[in-house]
């Protein structure tokens, strides 16, 4: 039936359709997300900075915020290089 549906030009139902330009969006948005760092990583930091800052003496350059995607998740790393307690 499905030869005879394609040589026929038989329409798709329209949920099929939609659902068919979800996943294209859905696929798209996800690729476009990873390209680029996300806006709020530089806040972030400085946020951290400024936080950790009040409790130790840390150089602004010890503290590392990183974005990185791994199989079907997005992971957030942060790096903070404490000073030694002496």
């Amino acid at each position: 039936m499905s030869f005879l549906s394609f040589l026929l030009g038989e329409k798709k139902k329209s949920a099929s359709v939609a659902k068919e330009r979800l996943q294209i969006i859905l696929a798209h948005e996800r690729s476009g997300r990873n390209a680029s760092e996300p806006d709020y990583l530089q806040d972030l930091q400085r946020d951290l900075i400024a936080v950790i800052s009040k409790y130790i003496n840390i150089n602004p350059n010890d503290i590392k915020v990183n974005m990185e995607r791994q199989d079907n998740l997005d992971v957030l790393e942060v790096k903070i290089e404490l000073p030694d307690a002496r």
